[in-house]
């Protein structure tokens, strides 16, 4: 049987013994074959030209030319998958909003543990950035949704891994004040999803805020699942609110959908949509089976429109999802599924 083709992938870093870890670590995988280095974007773009690596790693804070002015040069001339690599939360957004599948944030503390952590990570999203499909970006086409009806003990939950970002983004931002409390698991660190909170909360017409333990879901609110915490849906008298606690993994991920899909099919019901976007692996599938055996109505993002079709198609495949759709849809189904309550 003939070897599967390695990986290329060129690192970007200015860290010259950054550069050599990386590597060093991400050469001992069999997949993944370091085609070159590069000190800067200006060099890199020269690499970039001569190798066509199937992927890069991008260091944000780089001389001569940061990483998200890289982004914007590379991406029309040659749309190539990029993990960021970065310690910087707010980097790291803008570099997914300039282009880059994914990122890893950088070890703060250089312990084995830590370095070998961080390695095992590139690695994971270095193979599912090979994968991913890079879309033209497209600019979001707004919808004023202007007749709404607010309706109370009703719960939307969205999940979301590589390519959610902005996924996301293209369901949430025009849905009106008076929608149903939403709750959001975006795959991120600790950090991270307090920094995409506060952006979503910039452009959004809903409140958002990375949620805390208590918080309550509300028309008008969305709450976004607090890195490296397990969020649930609870409820007492006043109503929904969500529950944040220090876990394992579930289903390799913590914040897990599944874990929140799970306490939204025992808590809600049919009271509920349940959004499952574009990402690597199964994370959600089951959780959202749960909530269409429960009387929720469930969604699934299509092919065409995801970055990875990893959940959307696992959900699909297993029955949990009622309709699938591209991205550009979503926002119009739960808005007129609302309006029927």
């Amino acid at each position: 049987m003939a070897n599967l083709r390695k990986i290329k992938t060129l690192i970007v870093d200015d860290s010259m013994l950054f550069r050599e870890f990386l590597v060093k670590s991400m050469s001992s995988d069999n997949a993944i074959e370091i085609v070159g280095t590069a000190a800067d974007p200006i060099e890199a773009l020269k690499l970039i030209e001569q190798l066509r690596p199937d992927v890069v790693t991008l260091d944000v804070e780089m001389p001569k030319m940061n990483g998200i002015e890289f982004l914007k040069k590379l991406m029309p001339q040659y749309p190539t998958p990029v993990v960021v690599v970065s310690s910087l939360p707010i980097n790291a957004l803008d570099a997914l909003d300039a282009g880059a599948v994914d990122f890893v944030k950088k070890p703060s503390i250089k312990s084995s543990s830590d370095l070998f952590n961080f390695t095992h990570e590139l690695v994971i999203k270095v193979k599912i950035a090979s994968m991913a499909k890079l879309k033209k970006a497209k600019p979001i086409e707004h919808v004023s949704y202007t007749k709404s009806k607010t309706v109370n003990d009703f719960v939307i939950a969205i999940g979301a891994s590589t390519g959610g970002t902005d996924a996301t983004v293209a369901v949430i931002q025009d849905l009106p004040t008076t929608t149903p409390g939403i709750v959001i698991v975006q795959h991120m660190p600790e950090m991270f999803t307090r920094m995409y909170a506060e952006r979503l909360n910039r452009i959004c017409k809903m409140e958002v805020k990375e949620a805390e333990s208590g918080d309550r879901v509300q028309t008008g609110r969305i709450l976004v699942a607090p890195g490296d915490f397990q969020m649930r849906l609870v409820k007492d008298s006043g109503g929904y609110a969500v529950k944040c606690t220090k876990e394992e993994k579930v289903s390799g991920h913590c914040p897990s959908v599944d874990v929140l899909f799970e306490s939204v099919a025992a808590t809600a019901g049919k009271n509920a949509i349940g959004v499952i976007l574009t990402g690597m692996g199964a994370d959600g599938a089951n959780g959202l089976l749960s909530m269409r055996k429960a009387g929720a109505y469930t969604l699934g993002q299509n092919k065409e429109t995801c970055v990875v079709y990893g959940m959307p198609m696992v959900a699909f495949n297993i029955g949990a999802v009622m309709k699938q759709a591209p991205i550009g849809e979503m926002t119009s189904l739960i808005y007129n599924y609302v309006q029927k309550l």
